[in-house]
């Protein structure tokens, strides 16, 4: 009788845990998880608004229709993924950045974002945008899944 009250309690802690993919909004069934895993250098012109709280930058060659990462303030940065997560990506799914909006530009749409939480502007209830980690170390920013 011990080793299974044992046994339910380990389940139900196993059961209970939170994976940093559940925090980043990884199980989409319209996005697939692309393997990202990139370094971003500050101190490079192309990422020069990335140095100041409010700025952002757009990596087309990463993730399904690429990667914003904006600054939040001196320590904090965010990315996601710029392909709209709440239908499968196709040629018009590429959202646009418009200050700390993405919106998908597809006809029909009404999918509007916020790229500092990642959440729906008006539905909360729809998937959030697809969440990357950012690590920095000095002038270098490390994107990755």
């Amino acid at each position: 009788m011990k080793k299974m009250c044992v046994g339910i309690g380990i389940l139900i802690l196993l059961l209970g845990c939170n994976t940093d993919e559940d925090q980043l909004g990884q199980f989409n069934p319209y996005l697939i998880n692309p393997q990202v895993n990139f370094t971003l250098n500050l101190n490079l012109p192309q990422y020069n608004d990335l140095n100041f709280p409010g700025g952002s930058a757009i990596i087309t060659s990463q993730g399904i229709r690429g990667i914003v990462v904006y600054r939040l303030n001196d320590d904090l940065f965010t990315a996601f993924e710029l392909s709209d997560p709440n239908h499968i990506p196709s040629e018009c799914s590429r959202m646009t950045i418009n200050g700390i909006e993405a919106t998908c530009p597809c006809p029909g749409e009404d999918n509007t974002y916020n790229i500092v939480t990642g959440e729906h502007k008006t539905m909360p209830s729809l998937y959030p945008m697809l969440g990357y980690r950012v690590e920095r170390s000095g002038a270098n920013l490390r994107i990755s899944n």
